[in-house]
């Protein structure tokens, strides 16, 4: 067993740039502007917690105000100026938190010490912890001394949220984004500790730990503290043990549920999720992995173990992958969506146990919906094939029986010419105002339909007499237009006349008219009421006429 008497993120905090973990880049750029002499007034780190702002921040005090310089940052042997900023004691160093000091006259306290030159240092220096908890009035104070401070003076801010601080501070500050360490480097660098302290822990359950933490350094360490404080007779701790240390259970557990889900069996639904909550996993926990695990059977196939990610192992991975075929990619986004607005109301339920279980059973009601859905589209398949099916058959024949009738009519054309045949004219006959609009659709007269549907509203519609009013939108040309298409096709001459009386709405308010009555009806009908009752944000959108028994 270990021993330490200091905490493992405590004792392995990074006192140089090169010891900083997953920020190499943002190490290098710092170092060039101290060792330059191009450095700025502020800076600004943000990033999550445990990604090394704080850290980074007291190395650039020390790189300020170190006696060796920037180039020899002391390492071991550390000069007074290190020693202090380390020790939390150099009285030029002035290092606040935020969250409690947060009002203007704090600020104003910083700014009157400030006029002040440093005691001992090269720079007098204020590290600012969590600046975002900073108020307005505060942040206002504080403008001018950060745009223009004193040679002597910088600012070193520090937040995990910036959308708090005001553009104005931002703009004043060098920026800095600290991101998540990368899951295989910080996965390295707690087996590296782990050796340094001669613990016994497996590499499952340090890839465990990586996962955990979310790519937090501090929070591995933290968690490693705990691994390595369990006793286990002198055997390297694996990964079961590990899970049960931290509350963690297998992912493959869930993918299970699932899988029982889409069978529909309710009792092993159930107990599967009785064996999870028993074992210690809060119910919140186990809607997010029941999310998690709806994301990889959606995106399975674009994922890959490549040492870089551990949210999956080799096992997990294969039982995903078969299942993903078992399951349509719209029924797993509609579970995804169900599942998130159950998350957001598991927080207002007392017994959250229970408010589960109803998930589950939920769920299986909603997989007998999408079954029969899907029947339902296979039987609409099927009917579609035969109907093609048929209809090819019913073309071939029409087709040979058209080839035929030409021949004939070609041999007799070639014995018996009549140019009379030739010039006749094929006369429509319009009966109502629907047949018109499909005539003009056909003859491909769309600019006079477009007028028809939109503009016009009919009053009367006899033979060679139809009686209209309109809005001003009606073209000039449209009468004029109409009337002589009339005579083409109808051989006949029409009259139009404008009516004072307001007539039937338009083709096309009536037509979304219908389709309003038709959603109406159909949002009341069996199947839409229960998708209600599992959906309530659920809007009902188009009803297709053709389809609806």
């Amino acid at each position: 067993m270990y021993s330490n008497n200091k905490v493992l993120a405590l004792k392995y905090r990074p006192q140089t740039f090169d010891q900083l973990i997953g920020q190499k880049v943002i190490a290098e750029s710092i170092f060039n502007s101290i060792k330059n002499n191009k450095i700025p007034n502020a800076y600004m780190f943000l990033g999550i917690r445990g990604s090394g702002k704080t850290s980074t921040a007291r190395i650039v005090a020390k790189a300020l105000n170190c006696e060796n310089g920037v180039e020899k940052l002391c390492t071991e042997n550390f000069c007074e100026s290190c020693k202090s900023i380390i020790d939390g004691n150099n009285i030029d160093i002035l290092e606040i938190d935020a969250a409690s000091k947060t009002s203007v006259d704090d600020v104003r306290e910083l700014i009157e010490f400030s006029r002040y030159k440093p005691t001992s240092a090269k720079y007098k220096i204020f590290i600012c912890d969590e600046v975002h908890m900073f108020s307005k009035s505060a942040f206002a104070a504080l403008l001018k001394t950060l745009e223009e401070p004193p040679s002597y003076l910088k600012f070193i801010f520090a937040s995990t949220d910036v959308k708090k601080i005001p553009v104005t501070i931002i703009s004043r500050c060098q920026r800095y984004d600290l991101s998540r360490v990368n899951s295989s480097e910080l996965f390295e660098y707690l087996k590296k500790i782990k050796n340094l302290e001669n613990g016994k822990i497996s590499d499952e359950a340090i890839k465990l730990i990586v996962k955990l933490s979310e790519g937090s350094v501090r929070d591995s360490l933290s968690l490693l503290d705990r691994a390595m404080l369990m006793e286990n007779n002198g055997k390297e701790l694996s990964l079961k043990d590990a899970q049960k240390i931290f509350g963690y259970f297998e992912k493959s557990k869930i993918i299970d549920l699932i899988e029982q889900i889409l069978e529909g069996n309710e009792e092993s639904s159930l107990k599967l999720f009785r064996d999870i909550y028993n074992s210690g996993v809060e119910p919140k926990v186990i809607l997010n992995e029941f999310l998690e695990a709806l994301y990889y059977l959606k995106n399975i196939e674009y994922v890959n173990l490549n040492g870089t990610n551990f949210d999956l192992n080799d096992k997990e991975f294969e039982k995903i992958k078969n299942l993903s075929k078992k399951i349509l990619k719209k029924d797993l986004l509609l579970f995804w969506q169900f599942t998130l607005n159950n998350l957001d109301k598991i927080d207002i339920i007392k017994n959250q146990y229970q408010f589960i279980e109803m998930f589950l059973i939920r769920c299986l009601h909603l997989k007998k919906i999408l079954k029969s859905g899907e029947n339902n589209e296979k039987n609409s398949d099927k009917k579609t094939t035969n109907l093609k099916e048929n209809t090819i058959k019913n073309q071939k024949e029409y087709k040979q029986e058209t080839i035929d009738q030409l021949k004939n009519v070609e041999q007799q054309d070639k014995i018996i010419p009549n140019p009379e045949v030739k010039n006749k004219k094929e006369n429509y006959r319009i009966k109502n105002f629907k047949e018109l609009i499909e005539t003009c659709e056909h003859k491909k007269e769309l600019k006079i339909k477009y007028e028809l549907e939109n503009n016009v509203r009919l009053v009367s519609f006899e033979d060679q007499k139809i009686e209209i009013s309109f809005n001003s939108n009606l073209d000039k040309s449209f009468v004029k237009d109409l009337s002589e298409k009339l005579i083409e096709w109808t051989d006949k001459r029409w009259v139009i006349a404008f009516s004072k009386k307001e007539g039937l709405p338009t083709f096309k308010n009536q037509k979304k008219d219908k389709e309003a009555n038709l959603i109406k009806q159909e949002s009341q009908s069996k199947f839409s009421l229960e998708i209600k009752k599992l959906f309530p944000d659920a809007e009902l959108q188009s009803v297709d006429e053709k389809n609806k028994s």
